[in-house]
């Protein structure tokens, strides 16, 4: 009888890929954790218990079939791993890398409620694709026939290019219409490359580009074609904007040089990483190299800020946070890794104001104490009077998420319906909007998220377009009785 390659999580032990030592990875943007060897991987796959229910998959957005693939892992079937993995989702070597494993698929592993140490399914899935590219088993798009039926897709990030690739596989025409020089969204000018590095997205632009996607960059949509022009070009037309407006901070002294927004000092930081001239880092304006940083934030993009400014050279780095550890919406692994690094996280703190002349000199904090539960039922912070501080400033980053822009009056379209959020009201099956043949999928319609729901949203908008065209092809019997 075969060895039975499961169940192996009593007698072995979970172990993630190794991590660089935290003082080599802060000189470099370089991704933190190495590769899983064959053995290593198909061991740590073979800890799955290959349970009944498996919470795993009901609790990825995509619904991966992660049992079969660990399984097939630890079998040594990786070609054939890799094909399950990649029928449910677009991006496997993406989502691998940057999903919160631990609020999602590992955070509801069972073998990590009986005190084993969750499966490392974001590992694994990293693995299996990466050794797909490598061995050439990724497949081209290459569609069996070209179709007439055009589509354009405002908005080149996760969501739009999970839909682009699954609408060209099946031969519609497809233009990605975006507002950047490179495709991939804040995957290429949100993300640093410690967590995504740039060529894991770039392969995949490649890829859509090779078979047959045309990307039209630097297009404001409202600026250089209106939306009206579009819908006359496309069969169909899907809104995957993301969101990209920065919450501000109401504060005194909030417009003083020196506090600058997320968005903006990662974007400068990631053009650098690809050798582009940007004159605000040249000049030190978005640049950390010998500053005092505070970084105003509790989420993953603050993460990716004060964990920025450490490679940058920042002579220090705070996070501040208006809650606990406990309630901070961020990932615990990179508020780990951010530590080992260097970070200082100041928990329980929140801004009152801004000291200094026209440059930021220092941040007024005042401590706080979590009170009553608010709507959410999450804890709301109350200030503790007569406990303010100051912490010294020469760079203080606004990490405190994004809204939608308002796009019925950038594009002049009064009749694309928003919900009171701002955020573009979409059937929450098939993704149309109260406009015929429009379609809006992730941050835009789910408010700032992640990027594996975005992935999501992507395919079954894709699939509801598909379906109405399909619907709209004559039948055999309808053919003959012409």
């Amino acid at each position: 009888m075969a060895k039975q390659p499961m169940l192996k999580f009593v007698s072995i032990p979970k172990e993630m890929p190794s991590k660089r030592d935290a003082d080599q990875r802060r000189e470099d943007f370089n991704e933190i954790y190495g590769e899983y060897v064959t053995e290593k991987a198909r061991q740590q796959a073979g800890r799955c218990s290959q349970c009944g229910v498996p919470y795993c998959q009901s609790h990825c957005p995509l619904h991966n079939n992660i049992p079969d693939w660990l399984k097939l892992t630890a079998e040594g079937r990786l070609q054939e791993a890799y094909e399950v993995s990649q029928a449910t989702n677009t991006f496997p070597e993406i989502c691998g890398r940057i999903c919160p494993q631990d609020r999602l698929c590992e955070g509801n592993c069972v073998i990590e409620q009986s005190g084993h140490g969750t499966v490392t399914i974001g590992a694994v899935e990293k693995y299996i694709t990466d050794t797909a590219w490598e061995e050439g088993w990724v497949k081209p798009i290459s569609p069996a026939e070209e179709r007439p039926e055009s589509v354009g897709i405002i908005g080149a990030g996760p969501g739009g290019l999970a839909a682009a690739d699954r609408l060209r596989r099946a031969g519609l025409q497809v233009t990605v219409y975006d507002r950047y020089d490179r495709s991939g969204g804040l995957m290429i000018y949100g993300i640093p490359g410690f967590k995504l590095e740039k060529d894991v997205v770039m392969r995949r632009n490649a890829q859509l580009e090779e078979g047959g996607v045309t990307f039209v960059q630097n297009c404001n949509v409202g600026e250089d074609i209106t939306f009206d022009e579009l819908r006359g070009k496309h069969d169909f037309v899907l809104i995957a904007t993301g969101v990209y407006k920065s919450r501000d901070l109401p504060a005194p002294g909030v417009g003083a040089n020196g506090i600058v927004r997320a968005i903006d000092y990662l974007t400068a930081s990631n053009r650098i990483g690809f050798g582009d001239s940007v004159p605000e880092f040249t000049s030190g304006e978005l640049n950390a190299e010998g500053k005092r940083v505070v970084v105003i934030g509790g989420g993953d993009t603050a993460m990716d800020c004060v964990r920025t400014a450490i490679r940058q050279g920042a002579t220090s780095v705070k996070c501040l946070y208006r809650r606990d550890r406990a309630n901070m919406p961020g990932s615990q692994r990179e508020v780990q890794n951010a530590e080992e690094e260097g970070v200082e996280f100041v928990w329980l703190s929140a801004p009152k104001g801004f000291t200094g002349g026209d440059a930021v000199e220092s941040v007024m904090v005042q401590k706080m104490r979590l009170g009553a539960p608010d709507a959410t039922g999450r804890q709301s912070p109350e200030v503790i009077e007569g406990a303010d501080y100051v912490e010294d400033a020469d760079l203080v980053i606004k990490a405190l998420g994004f809204e939608p822009e308002d796009l019925p009056s950038l594009w002049n379209v009064p009749e694309l319906e928003v919900t009171r959020w701002g955020t573009i009201k979409a059937d929450f099956r098939t993704h149309e909007t109260q406009i015929e043949n429009v379609y809006a999928v992730g941050d835009i319609v789910r408010g700032a998220s992640l990027v594996v729901w975005a992935i999501r949203d992507g395919r079954e908008a894709a699939d509801a377009i598909l379906d109405k065209v399909m619907a709209a092809v004559p039948s055999a019997t309808e053919v003959a009785a012409e």
